[in-house]
């Protein structure tokens, strides 16, 4: 990096600063580059793209790892803003994670706070990536062999994008790690499977017998050459690019002539709204009266 500006780092999870996986990822990058360490203080999986809105953050320093890390009490969405506005309002990549449990399937990344941290980044122009295992537990981390080669493989797709950039359209990648990694294991470049769970509802009744539910679910059959697929049952490294312009890629004739119809609807409503002041025709047409 002599000769030439340090290419400056967030590193986030949704895990909280306790995890093993938020130090795992800092290892991989820290060669890379300045690495700012911020996460929440406790976990905030599940929690996607969601900001706060109604209580005040708080951001603390403390020290892990023999160096400062930053805790909030906010989302890992929240951090982006927060690193932005209180640290370093430049950054060069985020990357987010690593997460116990992989996030594989649309139906699990829209709700990950892994992926929601990288996907705020990504909004607003900053290169991000995503990492997760299929892991139980932060503490499977603790193999030496399944940590280290997590790490250089994080590593590396992190120092590609630092100096090569996204392609054009794409705004994050989502890598997920298998249980287990050797000599022989494989890395895909996967399309995104629609599920992974089957989700289930269950319902219980507390000591007062109050109702109360429990949600869950059971894993779905894997879709072959998905990232579900790739990661469960070939135990293949993913990365999956993903897009977050979430407007249709074709409009073809079927969905124009729908949307179409749908539009000359709203219009013969619209004609019919009453004058401004005229009450009695308001109501008429809010009771459904010709």
């Amino acid at each position: 990096m002599s000769g030439r500006t340090a290419r400056k780092i967030l590193v986030t999870n949704d895990d909280g600063i306790h995890s093993l996986g938020l130090k795992l990822l800092w290892d991989a990058v820290r060669p890379l580059g300045k690495t700012i360490i911020f996460a929440p203080e406790t976990p905030k999986s599940a929690s996607g793209l969601g900001i706060t809105l109604h209580k005040p953050l708080r951001i603390q320093r403390v020290k892990y790892w023999g160096t400062t890390v930053y805790a909030t009490n906010g989302t890992p969405s929240d951090i982006i803003y927060l690193a932005l506005n209180e640290i370093s309002p430049k950054l060069d990549l985020v990357v987010s994670g690593v997460n116990v449990g992989d996030n594989t399937s649309v139906q699990v990344i829209l709700s990950s706070g892994t992926v929601g941290a990288a996907a705020q980044a990504a909004l607003l122009g900053i290169p991000s990536i995503a990492f997760s295992a299929a892991v139980e537990d932060a503490e499977e981390f603790s193999d030496p062999n399944y940590y280290n080669s997590i790490m250089v493989v994080a590593r590396e797709i992190s120092r590609f994008v630092l100096e090569n950039g996204l392609p054009e359209g794409i705004h994050v990648l989502n890598v997920n790690f298998p249980r287990r990694i050797h000599e022989g294991t494989r890395v895909r470049i996967a399309r995104v499977a629609p599920i992974k769970f089957l989700q289930r509802v269950n319902v219980n009744y507390d000591p007062r017998g109050n109702k109360y539910y429990w949600l869950y679910g059971m894993m779905a059959d894997p879709i072959p050459g998905t990232d579900v697929y790739y990661v469960h049952v070939e135990e293949s490294i993913t990365i999956s690019p993903l897009q977050l312009d979430l407007n249709p890629r074709n409009t073809d004739e079927a969905l124009s002539k729908y949307l179409e119809s749908m539009t000359a609807s709203i219009k013969r409503i619209l004609d019919r709204l009453p004058e401004k002041g005229d009450i009695e025709a308001g109501e008429a047409v809010a009771g459904g009266k010709p």
